[in-house]
């Protein structure tokens, strides 16, 4: 059974088809963007406006050009050099790059192709993913070519293998996982995503990792959390846990492991995704010393959480995700149909889901997003992931939906900002180069006309509705550009494109989207 878990949802991804996307302009020998209120990833307020100097790939300086509401001394303003290139962003904001730490580009059941997938993530300020599990490393670092080539428009990548994948058998002995660990590395991974193996294979494992400088994150699954939990992991030397499974079980007082009906399946995922809505109320509750102590534990070690909250929105609210205004124009055909209910497709749990479920996936939330509220408020590192294409979650807007998630769950917008941008860069190891928007750093950045801090929504490729002062609905926000490794990108143009992508498969297949059971 083991073997199956491992390489089964390396069976879902899709081999890239052609390219030819909008590949953007630059980067250019100078580049400034002009007139900007800066929202730095580090907690600081807004400050702005700014004139921001890029050089290639470099930002060179921030330089303060005026006052909010005086008119800007143009002599006090960096001149351009020849051959550069100016954008106008006066009264816009501009942001660092978002960080999505946990994403899957595409899938062959889902029908989605990079190209598809890498639009929307950069038409929404995604300019760095971790990808955790893939079909091999040979066709990440495939992507990888492509995209600094500009044959493909894409965030950069920090690609993370499935522990054991490309193996024949699964891994049972110690010196299997330092061997597979250390191929691994040799092969150009950046790091390991594990589902579980036993407590002596995942020593061996997340030691060598660790002597190789690699990251490592962890999907506590059912199958092996009952050994092993967030607490063992993060003491061997994992440095992230996605989700939450894990956490509630080291939280666990008068148990061992989690309250099963005696008839469940885990194969059956009405099942396992019903009675996981049950495991916080389960545990040590919030001012219980076990809390407390997990957290402290946690916190000593410079563990990372990435709650990804978005990808099990829908247990809590199905309707809610279903009809997510987006999916008319940007949800794929074929995306549409791995989101039905269905007994074999992964995340399409809704076999008869209802008011029980939502209501108990409701409190799970509430206990949830208290633990990640509190463990950042302790200085804890939270990050945002979305782990698209799954459960009515789509490329991008999962991504910003993760940060009202965050808003939600007690986050002041300011650290909203920074868990999508300096934490992930920081977990990453690299906030040196990304995370924050200061000289010497890459220049990735989003920019938006609205205030994000005000409302989050305008981050979404479908803006957010607003009544005019004539008494006129309207859409405001959407990113407009995008700028990855100083190239800029058209944001509404990518939307557009995938727009059209989909309008394109439903005039050949004749394709409506309907409501389940409605068709």
């Amino acid at each position: 059974m083991k073997k199956i878990y491992f390489l089964l949802p390396l069976l879902l991804f899709y081999i890239p088809a052609s390219f030819g996307q909008n590949k953007g302009e630059g980067p250019f020998p100078h580049l400034i963007i002009r007139g900007v209120t800066l929202i730095n990833g580090n907690g600081a307020p807004p400050m702005g406006p700014v004139d921001i100097t890029v050089e290639n790939n470099k930002i060179t300086g921030i330089h303060n050009v005026g006052y909010p509401g005086v008119k800007i001394d143009q002599s006090k303003r960096p001149k351009l050099k020849k051959g550069g290139r100016e954008l106008d962003a006066s009264g816009m904001y501009l942001l660092p790059g978002f960080i999505d730490m946990h994403t899957h580009i595409g899938g062959k059941a889902q029908g989605a192709t990079p190209e598809y997938v890498f639009n929307l993530w950069l038409a929404h300020g995604v300019t760095t993913v971790r990808e955790v599990g893939g079909p091999g490393i040979d066709w990440t670092l495939d992507l990888k070519k492509k995209i600094k080539a500009k044959e493909l428009a894409g965030p950069r990548i920090i690609s993370y293998s499935v522990f054991g994948s490309g193996e024949e058998e699964p891994i049972t002995t110690t010196e299997e996982a330092r061997e597979w660990v250390r191929k691994n590395a040799e092969n150009g991974a950046d790091g390991i995503k594990f589902f579980g193996a036993s407590p002596a294979v995942m020593k061996a494992a997340l030691d060598e990792n660790t002597k190789l400088g690699k990251g490592s994150a962890m999907h506590h699954a059912q199958l092996s959390v009952g050994r092993w939990n967030v607490l063992n992991s993060a003491k061997a030397g994992l440095t992230s846990m996605e989700h939450w499974y894990g956490l509630p079980e080291a939280l666990f007082d008068d148990r061992t492991v989690q309250d099963y009906p005696l008839d469940y399946n885990y194969l059956n995922e009405q099942h396992r995704f019903a009675e996981a809505g049950k495991l916080w109320a389960q545990a040590a509750g919030p001012d219980s010393e076990h809390w407390k102590q997990t957290m402290d534990t946690l916190l000593a070690l410079d563990f990372t959480l990435d709650p990804t909250f978005n990808i099990y929105e829908a247990s809590r609210d199905l309707m809610r995700a279903r009809r997510a205004e987006w999916h008319e124009t940007y949800t794929l055909p074929s995306l549409w149909e791995f989101y039905q209910p269905s007994k074999i497709s992964h995340g399409s749990y809704w076999h008869y889901w209802g008011t029980e479920e939502e209501v108990a996936w409701k409190e799970n939330f509430r206990i949830w997003m208290q633990f990640v509220n509190e463990y950042k408020n302790r200085g804890g590192r939270v990050t945002t992931g979305s782990d698209s294409g799954f459960i009515f979650q789509l490329y991008g807007f999962a991504y910003i939906r993760e940060l009202e998630l965050l808003r939600e769950a007690g986050f002041h917008p300011l650290e909203v900002i920074r868990a999508a941008t300096f934490n992930g860069a920081e977990a990453l190891g690299m906030d040196d180069e990304l995370g924050t928007v200061e000289p010497g750093k890459l220049a990735d950045f989003v920019i938006v006309e609205e205030n994000p801090l005000q409302n989050l929504k305008v981050l979404y490729g479908t803006g957010a509705i607003k009544l005019t002062e004539d008494n006129k609905v309207v859409r405001v926000g959407g990113v407009k550009y995008t700028i990855k490794d100083g190239i800029i990108y058209d944001s509404k143009a990518l939307l557009k494109e995938v727009e059209e992508m989909v309008a394109k498969e439903k005039e050949e297949q004749n394709f409506e989207i309907t409501q389940p059971g409605m068709d």
